[in-house]
């Protein structure tokens, strides 16, 4: 939402930032990045909350919010229970719903969880629907939206991303800044790989560090505790494996593009690695955004150790490489926002 944020601001339309805090640590760090100050932060994250939990908070607090500016549009940005909560509260109130990134499909109602059925949910409440890619556009028609609520513009994220490279980055940690040889980097964080999935993944990581002894494997440890305990329990303290603290993200990013691989489960990885060309294993049974893969950038690969280790040996060996360097971002040309901010002129 920053690119929307500040597009905004530099046309001098009157724009308010409403948070409700989902990972606060993560929010305020982005917020910091994108000198973006919130208008009103509603502060709504509990310990060990379930999505239940926070969607009755937004029920209860954003109406209020909303009363007081009365806007002409409320816009919501993915999947996240924020979203679906908000586009909610915004359709009681009668006021109009923008849904940025709409359209995304998986086409299983539980992968991932609860993202597929927010977003599902969001796409009718929606009077515009700025999809990021035409497949997503095609993704909402079958839905019966309308062409008239439907708007292609690209993905904000490639916008952020061109914003956050042209500027260099000092990682805080400092055992990221000389870091020797390739790099392997993972992410992982997805409620349906909670368990025995998330212990596959860990078992790859040990046994492509074994197998590459010139690869370090960086793992920025999501905060959620139940994936916190998994992977320390797993791989603290092993030869060649970094476990670090949430990175920014400028760090996350410049990070990325010096990555020899990604394993990773997030969906916006996904969009990220074509932007700075570097090539993804997507650790999931579906995915929403098949543009990455039609793009030669993404691979998706489940969370069988088999899989994961099979597929990365592939890229590691040089035996798999990577699209031509003239391939275009399947995620847009890196001007989503002042698209969106046009199509709300009309």
């Amino acid at each position: 939402m920053a690119p929307i944020i500040r597009a905004a601001r530099a046309a001098n339309i009157e724009i308010f930032v409403c948070v409700t805090a989902q990972h606060r640590g993560i929010l305020d760090q982005m917020l910091r990045v994108f000198d973006v100050a919130p208008d009103y932060d509603l502060n709504l994250m509990r310990e060990n909350q379930t999505p239940l939990e926070f969607a009755a908070r937004v029920f209860e607090k954003l109406p209020a919010v909303l009363r007081k500016i009365a806007p002409d549009w409320l816009l919501v940005q993915g999947d996240t229970t924020t979203a679906l909560a908000a586009a909610f509260v915004a359709f009681q109130e009668k006021i109009r719903v923008g849904h940025v990134e709409a359209g995304l499909r998986t086409g299983d109602k539980h992968r991932p969880f609860p993202e597929e059925m927010n977003r599902h949910l969001i796409s009718p409440l929606a009077d515009l629907n700025f999809a990021p890619t035409a497949g997503a556009a095609a993704n909402l028609r079958g839905e019966g939206i309308s062409d008239s609520r439907i708007v292609v513009t690209g993905n904000t994220v490639v916008d952020a991303l061109n914003f956050i490279l042209s500027a260099p980055v000092k990682f805080t940690d400092a055992r990221l800044s000389n870091l020797p040889g390739r790099i392997l980097l993972v992410t992982a964080h997805r409620r349906e790989n909670f368990g025995e999935p998330l212990e596959q993944i860990c078992s790859a990581i040990l046994e492509l560090t074994e197998k590459f002894p010139e690869l370090t494997a960086v793992l920025p440890v999501h905060p959620n505790p139940s994936v916190r305990r998994a992977i320390t329990a797993r791989l603290a303290n092993r030869p060649r494996i970094l476990l670090t603290d949430p990175l920014s993200y400028p760090e996350f990013i410049h990070l990325m593009k010096h990555a020899t691989l990604i394993l990773s489960d997030s969906g916006g990885v996904q969009e990220e690695s074509p932007t700075v060309r570097a090539p993804v294993l997507v650790m999931r049974e579906v995915t929403e955004r098949p543009e990455a893969v039609e793009s030669g950038w993404a691979q998706l690969v489940g969370t069988e150790k088999e899989e994961i280790v099979s597929a990365a040996f592939g890229w590691l060996s040089g035996k798999k490489t990577a699209p031509a360097g003239n391939t275009p971002n399947p995620f847009g040309d890196g001007h989503a926002a002042k698209k969106i901010l046009a199509a709300l002129a009309k």
